[in-house]
């Protein structure tokens, strides 16, 4: 490969949106991989302006790290992943999705009753919470739907 197919840690922040430091932590926790010049500084391969896309849309749709990492993994090893390779990756991400929008639409339709009943009275709401009953389901927003409280690592 040559030097000039290899991008700067600030080309491929630009190019991906994600900042320096995060580079460096997916680089740390193996998500991505760098070469070095004879300085020292870091240097990736183009292709990994398509895994860094891979992990922007796996964290927005809530994956872990550990489950970015796995499918990563399940990549094939020496060549850029195809579209093929991606499509693979993605078709399980399908339900995940569509568990998240009956959750996103049922959080809607629950604030637009609560809000438009005017009661004003939390006698009858449903997410009202006395003596915090919700801390004995653990941490997080307990009285949203399962697939939106699902917890996130870092970045």
């Amino acid at each position: 490969m040559k030097t000039t197919d290899l991008l700067t840690v600030g080309a491929v922040s630009e190019r991906s949106g994600f900042a320096p430091s995060a580079l460096r932590f997916y680089e740390r926790v193996g998500l991505l991989k760098a070469t070095r010049t004879a300085g020292g500084q870091r240097r990736y391969e183009r292709s990994v302006l398509r895994r860094l896309a891979f992990i922007r849309a796996a964290r927005n749709i809530g994956l872990s790290l550990d489950e970015v990492t796995a499918a990563l993994d399940s990549l094939p090893q020496g060549r850029a992943p195809t579209r093929s390779d991606w499509a693979r990756l993605s078709r399980g991400w399908r339900e995940r999705l569509d568990e998240q929008i009956d959750a996103l639409r049922s959080l809607r339709d629950g604030l637009d009753s609560c809000i438009g009943c005017g009661c004003l009275s939390l006698r009858r709401c449903a997410i009202s919470n006395p003596a915090d009953v919700a801390a004995l389901d653990g941490p997080g927003a307990a009285f949203l739907p399962s697939p939106l409280r699902r917890r996130r690592s870092t970045p």
